[in-house]
């Protein structure tokens, strides 16, 4: 985690670590969510379904479970 400082007009400036690990460049656009007390800022992305591919584990598997827990309540 790093603190930056919000400058008078709202702006805040992104650490250059931070920019570089992301590709942040000059007048890319950047997407700012809220939820609840907590602000996301997401960095520009060209394939953000390619990018997601592999983020979540192989194992373990909730398939066979979400089958037989559906099969259970249908029956």
């Amino acid at each position: 985690m790093e603190n930056v400082k919000v400058l008078n007009k709202g702006q805040i400036v992104i650490p250059a670590g931070i920019r570089k690990r992301h590709n942040i460049k000059p007048g890319a656009m950047i997407q700012i969510y809220e939820y609840g007390n907590l602000i996301y800022i997401v960095p520009p992305s060209d394939d953000p379904v390619r990018e997601a591919m592999g983020f979540l584990p192989i194992k373990p598997s909730l398939g066979k479970d979400l089958l037989a827990q559906r099969n259970k309540d249908f029956k």
